[in-house]
């Protein structure tokens, strides 16, 4: 399946997640590609979007292929395969700076609130596609382990044994495509992949901005 761009693919995911319109439930977009998907969800379904901030560590030859996630609570989750390539300075030097980085944008796109708490909600997890599924299974712990009631999966394309892996996770996966022969990387399954800017990550973000109160 291919998909035009992150708008139809989020249109057609918020279908897929229908059963959650009106639900108590939050959209918890994975930034920054993940948010754009996210507002379609979230627009659609008639639910409140938010971030969760995780971040991956590529392998320092390929810095695309998944090491290690690390979530904003400072959880890190490494693959058994992927660790055994990273010698421990290393990979010290990337979680810090993977810390930084989700600080940053802390700080930058929710302007100094937090996040919406999951506690006893419905979290929807979205990002425009899955590769290794390291980051969205650090999204995953972090939000279960904020006390949510059920953590879903939703992204447009995943492959099948990544799907299989989170279904162990998650107390529910929804792809619109899981192929078995993946091609490596989630853009190739868009006909239009832009890059996500900052300024667009805090745009989607600014009707819920509004609501919110920072703490005081």
């Amino acid at each position: 399946m291919r998909f035009k761009d992150r708008v139809e693919a989020g249109k057609m995911l918020a279908q897929a997640l229908i059963k959650y319109k009106d639900q108590d439930a939050v959209i918890y977009a994975i930034p920054r590609g993940g948010v754009a998907i996210g507002a379609e969800v979230a627009n659609a379904l008639h639910l409140p979007l938010d971030l969760v901030l995780v971040r991956k560590i590529g392998h320092p030859a390929n810095p695309e292929f998944a090491v290690c996630a690390i979530s904003e609570s400072g959880h890190l989750m490494c693959s058994e395969e992927g660790a055994q390539y990273a010698n421990q300075y290393w990979l010290e030097k990337e979680i810090e700076d993977e810390r930084r980085e989700i600080e940053r944008r802390h700080q930058l796109y929710l302007d100094g609130r937090n996040p919406i708490s999951a506690e006893e909600k419905i979290a929807v997890i979205v990002d425009d596609g899955i590769a290794t599924g390291m980051t969205i299974s650090a999204a995953v712990h972090e939000l279960q382990n904020q006390g949510a009631r059920k953590t879903v999966v939703a992204v447009p394309v995943a492959p099948f044994e990544v799907v299989e892996q989170l279904k162990t996770q998650a107390d529910e996966v929804i792809t619109l495509d899981a192929p078995k022969n993946f091609t490596g990387a989630v853009g190739a399954y868009y006909d239009d992949f832009p890059q996500i800017s900052d300024e667009d990550v805090i745009s989607f973000l600014q009707p819920i901005s509004n609501q919110v109160p920072n703490p005081q």
